[in-house]
């Protein structure tokens, strides 16, 4: 029997102490258990931004998994499925090597800000996104155009919300009537045809102002749809083609109406739908030879940047036609001429050498067969 210490003549039992330190240890265990739980949860719904690859090519092979690929990394990860070089290696397994000689027709890139993830359970691939950064394609648009500049291929850059547009080859003829300022948008909700007499509304409206920026861009997808289905032919020509759509809808109603109401809700179901649609559209148009894929972030991350001015820095400006002291703008043709340049060059120089190395070693004593020739005819008269 465990005594304790002896006071006033009487016997007190002592505590257990190595039975309550292991429920301590337990109670301890269950705490840090369900604070690690919270955490995770909290951190994957703060980090929850996704890059889904809705649709692809069997020659643009996307391996499912959950590596992360970096917000940065987005237009380099559009030039490779697209079949150009980028300048820095992608060392990320999500994509593998596809053939060289075989090229998807059109890349379809959609940015949904305002949620980190929505339901579309037919998509071939979904990867987290960190480092959500702002990022643009107009790189890709540049090779692009570059490279198919006689082919004139269709570029079309837009953000419905921001009233921001970029239209390039013959996508000036193909989106012509394409609504893109917000009062052209919102008539155009009000005509026939308009996704209003087909969408399940539910909780939004039609007069609030937040509601009718979402269904404005849920327009826009409805109408590209519609007037590629009338130029068919553009997935005919050899000439890739590049979209990329942002949409900023979700976001203002999150902000409006917040994440835990019924209009952000009705609002994420139906734009999970709309793209799922959309993706499988563009997809059977151009043939079954595009990849389509679907970026969803809350909030951009402004990237960290510091400004800084050398004491060294040349006053003297490298570009005269630019007063910011900028640099000659890249081509990416810049190898390939170099490289012909070169080599040209230095199988002339060696055919000179060659040359002029014969006609100096050469035997005057030793008649050619023209010389010969004509010295037995003479001979003969």
């Amino acid at each position: 029997m465990l005594c304790g210490t002896v006071t006033s003549g009487q016997l007190i039992p002592a505590t257990p102490r190595r039975k309550m330190s292991l429920t301590n240890c337990r109670r301890m265990e269950a705490v840090l258990s369900v604070a690690f739980a919270f955490c995770f949860l909290v951190t994957s719904g703060v980090h929850g931004d996704r890059l889904t690859v809705l649709q692809s090519p069997d020659f643009v092979s996307f391996q499912k998994g959950d590596w992360p690929v970096s917000g940065e990394k987005i237009p380099d990860l559009v030039a490779l499925t697209m079949g150009f070089s980028v300048q820095e290696d992608l060392a990320w397994p999500g994509l593998k090597a596809g053939p060289l000689f075989q090229r998807p027709r059109a890349n379809v890139l959609v940015v949904v800000r305002g949620v980190g993830s929505l339901d579309m359970p037919k998509s071939v691939a979904s990867y987290p996104l960190e480092n959500p950064v702002p990022f643009t394609l107009d790189s890709v648009a540049e090779t692009v155009h570059s490279l198919f500049a006689e082919d004139t291929p269709v570029v079309l850059q837009l953000a419905p919300s921001e009233e921001r547009l970029y239209m390039l080859g013959k996508a000036n003829a193909v989106f012509e009537d394409l609504p893109v300022t917000l009062q052209q948008i919102r008539a155009r909700l009000s005509q026939d045809g308009s996704v209003l007499a087909s969408l399940p509304l539910n909780s939004l409206s039609r007069n609030a102002e937040a509601d009718l920026l979402f269904l404005s861009e849920v327009q826009v997808l409805h109408d590209i749809t519609a007037l590629l289905q009338r130029h068919r032919h553009l997935a005919k020509d050899h000439s890739p083609d590049l979209y990329s759509l942002e949409l900023s809808g979700l976001e203002e109603l999150s902000r409006v109406y917040g994440q835990d109401s019924s209009q952000y809700r009705d609002a994420t179901a139906i734009l999970g739908a709309v793209l799922q649609k959309f993706g499988e559209d563009v997809y059977s148009l151009y043939g079954n030879s595009t990849v389509v894929e679907v970026v969803t972030v809350k909030t951009f991350e402004a990237p960290l940047t510091r400004k800084s001015r050398s004491i060294l820095e040349s006053k003297q400006i490298s570009n005269p036609g630019s007063p910011y002291n900028l640099a000659y703008k890249y081509n990416f043709q810049y190898a390939v001429v170099f490289n012909i340049v070169l080599w040209l060059m230095i199988a002339l120089a060696l055919a000179v050498i060659v040359t002029a190395y014969n006609l100096w070693n050469m035997d005057p004593g030793y008649d050619s067969i023209i010389y010969r020739m004509t010295n037995q005819k003479i001979r003969m008269d």
